[in-house]
């Protein structure tokens, strides 16, 4: 137990319950977060959907989930509502950490309250940059130091890698002789250069993903032809209860981003079941992979499949033990809790246009 426990929002997005019964990076990373603090004997309280579990003091800011709610037009309407209750109860925290991007700049600046925001998506958009201009106040956390490239102005005030508990997931002895990959069918995450790489170097791929709407004519377009190949086995979107088993059987994760991945959570958890990663040099990869330890990192299809032909020459006891060194959900509290320590107190300035990035410390 900690011996200066503190009063700690956790402010989730409500696109997914915390945490998820299937795919939702953000919102598991918020339950491991939260879990881990209230174990620490700090006083938590989430906001988040109804339908979330959690040990902490939960306010349920909108009945379920969004995503998969056939109620749900408009997400934009729910989460203003979670910011009016989130500044209804200000006064009832030390500090009040976001996980909703920037939508509560304008009230947090205006308010004064300790806060801090987790970035967990991708910054190099063009329309991002004038806003984080004029927000350069706000504290920041990114989830790599990778992500922080497009964005070097801002106030930066660490880079927490993500993590999870220890016995979430356990090794496997990738007994499956299957190549695997998890996570969501999209152009950046690179499924068809997944397929490319199986068929070359022949062996068989097991593809656990969700389409998202926005996805659906790309599925249908560009992959779902290619998944008519006797190596190739589409699963679908699966629930974290059947992660261990996915990727523990796997012999490799493919990791073919065509992206800069903010951080991959896929990897951690790959490494926790003791299966390495073979991942295209994008992004974070370079920060969560050690090449030759726990993976190989490459830049294209030829250097995967001859990745693969070395994949034998990779412990997985080491896997996992760099997961345990590495990204486990004690660490990632305790980083935590070091920003906090030092937002804790600090009221935020409402900064004129020509101090605007001035860190507040």
């Amino acid at each position: 137990m900690t011996k200066t426990p503190m009063r700690i929002a956790q402010v989730a997005p409500l696109h997914e319950c915390v945490p998820p019964k299937l795919y939702g990076g953000t919102e598991r990373i918020v339950s491991y977060l939260t879990e881990e603090l209230v174990r620490q004997g700090h006083d938590v309280t989430l906001f988040a959907s109804g339908d979330s579990m959690t040990s902490a003091r939960l306010i349920p800011v909108c009945h379920e989930s969004l995503r998969l709610s056939p109620h749900v037009i408009d997400p934009l309407a729910h989460h203003t509502l979670l910011l009016e209750e989130v500044f209804r109860r200000k006064q009832e925290f030390d500090i009040i950490h976001f996980h909703i991007d920037y939508l509560h700049f304008p009230l947090s600046r205006r308010e004064h309250v300790a806060n801090v925001t987790t970035l967990h998506g991708r910054l190099d958009l063009p329309d991002l940059v004038p806003l984080y201009d004029a927000y350069r106040d706000m504290p920041l956390i990114s989830i790599s130091d990778a992500q922080r490239r497009p964005l070097p102005r801002v106030n930066w005030r660490a880079t927490v890698y993500h993590g999870m508990p220890e016995d979430c997931l356990i090794p496997g002895a990738g007994e499956g002789n299957y190549l695997a990959f998890l996570g969501r069918i999209s152009p950046e995450k690179g499924v068809d250069e997944a397929i490319a790489i199986a068929k070359r170097v022949g062996m068989p791929l097991k593809i656990a993903a969700k389409v998202d709407r926005a996805d659906r004519e790309y599925f249908e377009r560009v992959i779902k032809a290619q998944l008519n190949h006797e190596l190739i086995e589409y699963i679908g979107e699966i629930g974290y209860a059947e992660k261990n088993e996915f990727l523990g059987n796997a012999a490799a994760l493919l990791f073919p981003i065509q992206w800069p991945e903010p951080f991959g959570i896929v990897m951690m958890e790959a490494m926790a079941c003791g299966t390495p990663v073979i991942a295209y040099s994008r992004g974070s990869v370079p920060e969560v992979i050690e090449d030759g330890v726990n993976g190989y990192i490459v830049h294209d299809v030829d250097e995967a499949v001859a990745a693969l032909k070395r994949i034998g020459c990779l412990d997985r006891v080491q896997c996992r033990s760099r997961f345990e060194e590495r990204f486990t959900a004690r660490r990632m509290a305790e980083d935590y809790v070091a920003v906090y320590e030092q937002l804790v107190g600090l009221r935020p300035r409402l900064l004129l246009p020509e101090t605007a990035g001035v860190q507040v410390v």
